[in-house]
């Protein structure tokens, strides 16, 4: 497990950071800017549980979802380069997805179609949620992009993972929002 006796190392001091193998990155680099974004994605959602430790069940949802995401961090920082590592890197599993999936559909059972877009806000949970999804989509923007980099590796199970997140942020948004009943609606040209 994690051990931090001392939080400041002054080694990123030359804008660089370590990746969990060793290897130095710049800090501007897309891999650690991912993670990074993870990590705001979480700091996000850590703001949205405040607003929905009501939802008892939902909220242990969030809480499991914060603990997988320093999994995605993990997987992101420990890229697979083929080589055998004296350990073995934590990776995202296809378990973590098909959780994910089953409740979003249990959540999403329960709200009514969709008329139109749905503008992020309406209750305070919502609109933390909405911000969070938002994070997570940035986040899955630059896995894609980091995927698809010569020499960088992320898993279809990572992607899968980010991807399904912001599915979940979206849909739980809505469920906190009287289960839909509160969603804010775009109207198209209503101020034209």
């Amino acid at each position: 497990m994690v051990k931090l006796n001392k939080i400041y190392t002054r080694t990123g001091d030359d804008g660089t950071t370590g990746l969990a193998a060793g290897p130095r990155r710049l800090k501007s680099d897309l891999r650690v800017e991912a993670y990074g974004t993870i990590d705001e994605a979480n700091s996000f959602i850590g703001l949205a549980r405040q607003q929905t430790a009501e939802f008892t069940d939902l909220d242990a949802m969030l809480m499991r979802i914060q603990n997988d995401l320093f999994d995605l961090g993990a997987d992101l920082s420990t890229p697979d380069t083929g080589e055998t590592l004296a350990y073995e890197p934590l990776r995202i599993i296809a378990a973590q997805v098909i959780r994910l999936e089953t409740e979003i559909d249990a959540l999403n059972a329960e709200l009514d179609p969709l008329r139109s877009f749905v503008l992020p806000g309406g209750s305070g949970a919502a609109a933390a949620l909405h911000i969070a999804r938002t994070v997570a989509r940035r986040a899955e923007r630059q896995m894609v992009e980091l995927a698809r980099m010569e020499g960088e590796a992320v898993s279809r199970e990572a992607l899968a993972y980010i991807n399904r997140l912001s599915d979940f942020l979206f849909v739980a948004a809505r469920w906190t929002n009287g289960k839909g009943k509160s969603d804010v609606l775009w109207v198209p040209g209503k101020n034209r």
